[in-house]
């Protein structure tokens, strides 16, 4: 064999060799640095951009949840007979003026105060339950708005929840002054007795309902010395209701 074909042999295959190891090591190692980017080689990762769609999607389906329920939110303002004022929210429940709050908002002799959509109603008590802490009432209103009871079985740690209430401002001019707030968090855990939340909240906020991301509602708000917001489950207001 001729000296000048052994070259050529040779060279093809320090190139065959060259080849592969550009193509499956040298192109993958330098097509991941950043310098590449800028040229567009390959698809950038797109790990962010799902995220951030993710991200937007569930914001998104938070305001309209939001928007869904909030008309089901009532404010509640009580003076104890003892002058403390009370401050929380409940939730229509039925659409004929049916409506659940913490037992501990409307005391007995206290002078209550109950605003739907702005507006106050007037009401009945009907019967409470200091065990429970649930107090049921009787608006006058009819055709009210209501929300869907979520079920506890589907419930799981980790899902997405918010609270929904009535926060109240100074009286101006003789009208009383009031917003509505949410704060969103996570399950961490429950049972048939209570839900377990990470939401930090004021005791402002006690008797709001608690809704999954669907605006179903899970239960009302009980909120700890601390602000830790944990809520009497939809299963124990339903069976205090009778239904």
């Amino acid at each position: 064999m001729s000296k000048k074909l052994l070259i050529i042999i040779g060279m093809f295959i320090i190139g065959t060799v060259g080849g592969i190891f550009a193509d499956q090591i040298l192109w993958p190692y330098f097509v991941e640095r950043p310098l590449f980017y800028e040229y567009n080689l390959e698809k950038n990762p797109v790990y962010v951009n799902e995220t951030n769609q993710v991200y937007v999607q569930e914001n998104t389906a938070l305001v309209e949840a939001v928007e869904r329920v909030e008309k089901t939110v009532v404010g509640v303002r009580t003076k104890t007979k003892y002058g403390t004022v009370l401050q929380g929210s409940g939730l229509v429940v039925t659409s004929d003026g049916l409506m659940v709050t913490l037992a501990e908002l409307v005391p007995q002799g206290g002078t209550f105060s109950f605003f739907l959509d702005g507006k106050e109603a007037s009401f009945q008590v009907l019967k409470r339950d200091l065990q429970e802490n649930l107090a049921l009432l009787k608006l006058s209103d009819s055709s009210l708005t209501t929300v869907g009871f979520a079920s506890l079985d589907k419930l799981k740690t980790g899902e997405r929840v918010f609270l929904l209430g009535v926060v109240f401002g100074p009286e101006e001019e003789g009208i009383q002054q009031m917003e509505k707030s949410v704060n969103e968090g996570i399950i961490k855990k429950f049972d048939q007795s209570l839900i377990e939340t990470n939401i930090i909240e004021t005791g402002s906020l006690k008797g709001s309902p608690l809704f999954n991301i669907k605006g179903e509602v899970l239960g009302l708000s009980v909120i700890n010395s601390k602000g830790n917001v944990n809520a009497v489950p939809i299963s124990k207001i339903k069976a205090f209701m009778g239904m």
